[in-house]
């Protein structure tokens, strides 16, 4: 496995300040909230988990395939539902995060769609989704390649203005985490020239660390950070 995961790391710290910086009180759904683990930035405000509580883990999902979580317990999820039909009125929530679940959603577009509908005119949408990701979660994972040019248009699409559209590391940082986890992996399948996959890691690391800082996240990068805001529809009263 990777030294750190510098992909967990920068989201979490990105979403840490996103969160923070709302005002108190605002009233924020944590959609597909899992096991809550951004609750702790949202003490301020009042949060409403929602999850389709269907994954279980390693154990309830034999076999096994891809990286999947030991335990996964979600008992205290708020709202219990289909993503793409939360039973909310309509303009309810000032907030809504959505984080790393849409390539766990069959047709994401259409929580895009729901989070249109819950969201008040203004409100605000934070949205992170993985450009590149290994297969997880299995069997709900269904996509993944949620490019900034997705974001650009399927949220403008929506009436949503993008104030924040970043990227998570590059193709460098993404290339870096694969090579890290390749002597593992070997040992993991039984390939007997397992020792040969962690010196090509521990030389790829030397490498990394001397290399000029040049970014490439044009070409790829482990996913996007969005804030986006619901435009307000003005309506012509002379009309």
């Amino acid at each position: 496995m990777p030294l750190k995961n510098v992909n967990e790391v920068n989201r979490q710290e990105w979403l840490k300040q996103a969160l923070s910086e709302l005002p108190g009180g605002v009233r924020l759904l944590d959609a597909g909230a899992g096991e809550l683990k951004n609750r702790k930035y949202c003490g301020h405000l009042e949060y409403v988990s929602q999850d389709f509580c269907q994954y279980e883990g390693e154990m309830g999902n034999a076999p096994a395939e891809g990286l999947q979580s030991e335990n996964w317990d979600t008992s205290s999820i708020d709202i219990v539902s289909d993503i793409i039909a939360i039973p909310e009125p309509d303009a309810s929530f000032d907030v809504i995060l959505c984080s790393e679940v849409l390539e766990h959603v069959p047709e994401p577009t259409l929580a895009l769609d729901e989070f249109t509908r819950l969201l008040k005119p203004g409100g605000i949408l934070l949205l992170t989704a993985p450009f590149s990701s290994n297969v997880h979660m299995a069997p709900y994972h269904y996509c993944s390649g949620f490019s900034k040019y997705w974001y650009e248009h399927h949220l403008v699409e929506r009436g949503f203005q993008i104030d924040s559209l970043i990227p998570n590391g590059d193709w460098y940082s993404l290339l870096l985490q694969e090579i890290s986890r390749l002597g593992g992996l070997e040992r993991e399948k039984g390939n007997w020239s397992w020792p040969f996959a962690y010196a090509f890691s521990i030389v790829a690391l030397i490498y990394f660390k001397f290399r000029r800082n040049i970014k490439a996240d044009d070409l790829a990068c482990f996913g996007w950070h969005c804030i986006a805001t619901k435009k307000k529809v003005h309506v012509d009263q002379h009309s």
